[in-house]
């Protein structure tokens, strides 16, 4: 039986990769890494300083500390944020959906708590979460799953009680890993990547979500009893 809910942020409440992306190409090229959209995907999902030191183990720069490159990339993102970021279809009704059901709710993101608070922020969320952990208060980012075990521990309740959502592969890795149940919302350029069969339930939209899906969730057996 599900007994609290987990959210991913990015990809998940609002459809911030692309901005993501948009953020690291600008930031990245001015220390002479060119990227694309295409190679910004090996690190959808990542902590930005595990993105840095990705793009850094590739082509070292000189200058600006990866520290430094990291906090700019953030204040970036959250600037595009402010200007073009939107909550993802289906967000609001699924919120509503689990807090009719007197269902605790959590966030469990890769992003630092100063662009959580923008986010949800700008998506007036700021108390629709009974908890909001970042994985950079842990050791290591997802894939590793330590971050939903430290949620699902704050709201109280074994990990393997719990859904989580995501959009990412190395994020639906994490979860699996730390033994919840999962939903799988893959951005359009991930939709064919035969990996995200390992997901409990994949839609397209949260906006596909339905009671039915919520009762095929709560059906199945969890993996700690």
């Amino acid at each position: 039986m599900i007994k609290a809910v987990i959210f991913d942020m990015d990809g998940v409440l609002i459809d911030s990769e692309p901005l993501w992306r948009e953020a690291e190409i600008i930031v990245f090229k001015k220390v002479g890494v060119n990227l694309d959209s295409k190679l910004c995907l090996q690190t959808t999902g990542f902590r930005t300083d595990e993105t840095v030191a990705h793009w850094f183990s590739y082509s070292p720069w000189k200058g600006k500390s990866q520290e430094e490159v990291g906090r700019e990339i953030e204040e970036t993102v959250c600037d595009i944020i402010d200007k073009k970021g939107e909550a993802s279809p289906g967000v609001y009704d699924l919120i509503g959906f689990l807090k009719s059901r007197g269902m605790p709710v959590a966030l469990a993101s890769s992003s630092a708590p100063h662009v959580i608070d923008r986010i949800l922020v700008k998506l007036t969320l700021k108390d629709a979460f009974g908890i909001v952990h970042s994985a950079v208060h842990e050791e290591y980012g997802k894939p590793h799953p330590a971050v939903y075990i430290s949620a699902a521990r704050k709201l109280g309740f074994d990990p393997g009680h719990c859904l989580a959502v995501e959009d990412s592969l190395a994020g639906l890795i994490a979860a699996k890993a730390a033994k919840m149940r999962t939903i799988a919302i893959p951005e359009e350029a991930n939709r064919n990547n035969p990996k995200f069969s390992i997901a409990d339930l994949r839609l397209d939209s949260l906006a596909d979500f339905s009671g039915i899906h919520w009762d095929k969730l709560n059906s199945l057996n969890g993996l700690s009893g």
